[in-house]
């Protein structure tokens, strides 16, 4: 059964490329539905309550596409990940235990202070490149292009990602090697 969530999770990674691809051969109603489809087959694999306003969100924007025919509200959907990352990163800023301290608890329950406020830096980074990824994201949706959009949105943005998520791990372990969290 695991492996259905991943492959789930795989297809809406591509979720730009489908959108891309999907216009060029349906009209926005049926490429919602089909969309729709995969994200309620990816609910009921992952059963983490975590996806639900996630789910919400992307079932009010296929109900815009529903109501107007038109393929933005499609579009906007990863922006709309980046908002809502965005508002669960800084929330948990404001609600500690930070978003990136609870993960490093579940490798260093006994994480120190010095741990606290670094962890709690990178959430604050991360707020940062949801913030302009986001704005990145809504940019290339009501400005650029369909195909520069999916090239953003299904590549680039994936890029910069893994980028910040190498750029945090090389700082780590500087930061560690170091002795210090801080």
């Amino acid at each position: 059964m695991a492996w259905r969530s991943w492959a789930l999770g795989a297809l809406m990674l591509c979720y730009p490329v489908a959108v891309y691809v999907g216009l060029q051969y349906w009209p926005p109603r049926m490429v919602a539905l089909l969309l729709v489809a995969l994200l309620a087959l990816r609910l009921a694999a992952v059963r983490h309550a975590g996806w639900r306003p996630l789910a919400l969100a992307a079932a009010a924007l296929a109900l815009a596409v529903f109501a107007s025919g038109e393929a933005m509200p499609l579009k906007l959907y990863p922006a709309l990940v980046n908002a809502v990352l965005l508002a669960v990163f800084g929330w948990s800023l404001w609600r500690p235990p930070s978003v990136v301290e609870r993960i490093a608890r579940l490798r260093e329950p006994a994480l120190p202070p010095s741990g606290v406020s670094y962890t709690r830096k990178v959430t604050v980074a991360w707020c940062l490149f949801f913030s302009v990824n986001g704005t990145l994201a809504t940019g290339t949706a009501l400005f650029a292009s369909d195909r520069v959009w999916a090239l953003y949105n299904g590549v680039i943005a994936y890029v910069l990602t893994g980028a910040m998520f190498a750029g945090e791990w090389l700082v780590r372990r500087q930061v560690m090697a170091g002795g210090r969290h801080d």
